[in-house]
């Protein structure tokens, strides 16, 4: 039963998150302190070894273009195996990787192709502990509680990956180039450690179909599904534009507007301000907005922001309307998870969850290409106009289909 949990929940009590729960938080929070870290200094690397926004771009496209390629079998994977044993199992690869991009960092024998590769491979290790990770609460979370437990790990997210993160990881790049992608490797082995002990669910109970058809099953039920189905288009699009502007934004940070190494860790702390009361309040101001109004009114928050980040004059500017983006961001994440997690059943939340971040994220490292070549053709600053310009497009088709939706 959904929201029972791997623990168990007593007959009569009063739903409240669990100690599985906050054991799986403290490891969210370690895991995201490690990728804020990483986040910071892989594209400062990555200047350093090129000034071509095209190659930039490169690297942050390798990111993510697993959850173009391995989405649909990562997701049938969480829905056959134990969770949190791949959870844990990836993320002590991850140190492993991230501990070899800081030999070879500290050895001056990293090129871009070599850089993209590595970051391809955290990408793998990624799809399939994050993919796990959303389908494991309603494991361990109560049905009421996943706007308030969806909340938490936001705001933890957030606050490692956005807020303490970057200026820790371009600080300690400054210092020496292999310190941040060191400490990004501990990171992930201490978030594995605490995994580890966290109590699985075990192998999926039943008769497992073959891959395909288990893949083809989660496709379906998307599919058939027309909300889930429209809001994981919508997520592809806004992603897409969303990493068409992100992509270079280190460049824009250090060459338009000045910044420094640490300055552009400020920079990213800044915005990650509006991301952790995304975060604190999200919950809140979904309950009072209600889900649709708060999807809608992010949206269009988005398109003057974009385009409003392309016309910064300078990192205040910035840093206050990447805040903002921030801040509009976590809310539909909280909402759009929740709806998942709550519609889906726990069977095939998986599975699921694998085809709506295919599609939903698989045009991430077009976006992130898409602005490389934007920003060598047209400038620095273009990205972020285009993408605004196509997100108020989306928007306008969007509003009378989830209207449909929510209505149907």
């Amino acid at each position: 039963m959904k929201g029972m949990g791997c623990e168990g929940t007593r007959a009569g009590a009063s739903p409240r998150l669990s100690p599985a729960y906050w054991r799986l938080w403290w490891a969210t929070g370690v895991n995201a302190a490690g990728d804020g870290v990483f986040a910071a200094a892989v594209p400062l690397l990555a200047v350093t070894i090129t000034r071509d926004p095209r190659l930039v771009s490169v690297v942050s496209a390798a990111m993510y273009l697993p959850w173009l390629l391995l989405s649909l079998p990562a997701g049938a994977l969480v829905d056959r195996y134990d969770r949190v044993g791949l959870m844990w199992r990836a993320q002590a690869l991850q140190a492993v990787i991230a501990g070899a991009i800081a030999v070879l960092a500290a050895s001056g024998r990293l090129d871009i192709p070599m850089l993209a590769i590595m970051t391809f491979a955290l990408g793998v290790c990624t799809v399939v502990s994050a993919t796990a990770a959303q389908a494991i609460m309603p494991d361990i979370v109560a049905a009421p509680l996943l706007h308030t437990a969806n909340g938490h790990q936001q705001t933890i997210t957030t606050l490692g990956s956005q807020f303490l993160g970057p200026p820790i990881g371009s600080l300690l790049f400054a210092v020496a180039v292999a310190l941040p992608f060191g400490m990004d490797a501990a990171s992930f082995a201490l978030s594995a450690a605490l995994l580890a002990v966290l109590p699985g669910c075990g192998r999926r109970r039943g008769e497992h179909p073959p891959m395909r058809t288990a893949i083809a099953d989660g496709l379906r039920w998307l599919v058939r599904h027309r909300l889930l189905r429209t809001l994981a288009v919508l997520l592809g699009v806004n992603t897409f534009c969303g990493h068409l502007g992100n992509a270079t934004l280190v460049l824009l940070a250090t060459r338009t507007l000045g910044l420094d190494a640490r300055g552009y860790g400020l920079l990213l702390a800044g915005a990650a301000a509006g991301s952790l009361l995304g975060g604190l309040a999200g919950a809140r101001v979904v309950s009072r907005a209600g889900e649709l109004p708060a999807l809608l009114t992010g949206l269009a928050v988005n398109v003057v922001v974009f385009i409003g980040i392309g016309l910064s004059p300078n990192a205040i500017v910035l840093g206050t309307l990447l805040a903002v983006n921030g801040f509009v961001v976590t809310l539909w994440n909280i909402v759009t998870v929740s709806l998942r997690q709550q519609a889906v059943p726990s069977g095939m939340l998986g599975r699921v969850n694998g085809v709506y971040k295919m599609l939903g994220w698989g045009l991430i490292p077009l976006g992130a290409l898409a602005g490389g070549l934007v920003a060598h053709a047209l400038g620095l600053r273009a990205p972020y106009l285009v993408a605004g310009v196509l997100r108020g497009i989306v928007l306008l088709a969007a509003v009378s289909a989830l209207r449909r939706c929510r209505t149907a």
